[in-house]
């Protein structure tokens, strides 16, 4: 796998885990979760930071934004009990499907 994609799935994963600690943190009012937060937000900000050497600024935002969308609701469901009704169901696979379809048929030149 190319090293920018390594670089964007992990600025993804890390901006799951900020935010997912974001709920958790109860408004800040609860140390590790808070702390949690800006470690998750401030590493997803670095790994994008070095996608970015590699790939154009709005197909990266686009991809890192559209998979932390959707790793993001399904930590929701894993981990805090929410529930996606078929509007939102059908919104995330709209995403997903954007996704396939820059990967599959961009032509995004990587530096």
């Amino acid at each position: 796998m190319p090293t920018h994609y390594l670089y964007l799935i992990a600025s993804v994963i890390a901006e799951a885990i900020g935010y997912s600690a974001l709920n958790a943190s109860a408004q800040f009012t609860k140390i590790g979760p808070s702390l949690l937060v800006i470690a998750g937000l401030g590493g997803s900000f670095y790994f994008l930071t070095l996608a970015l050497k590699y790939m154009p600024l709005g197909i990266t935002y686009a991809l890192a934004s559209g998979l932390g969308i959707v790793v993001v609701a399904l930590a929701g469901m894993l981990f805090f009990g929410q529930r996606l009704d078929l509007a939102a169901g059908i919104g995330l696979a709209l995403i997903i499907a954007g996704i396939v379809v820059i990967n599959a048929l961009s032509d995004f030149t990587v530096y």
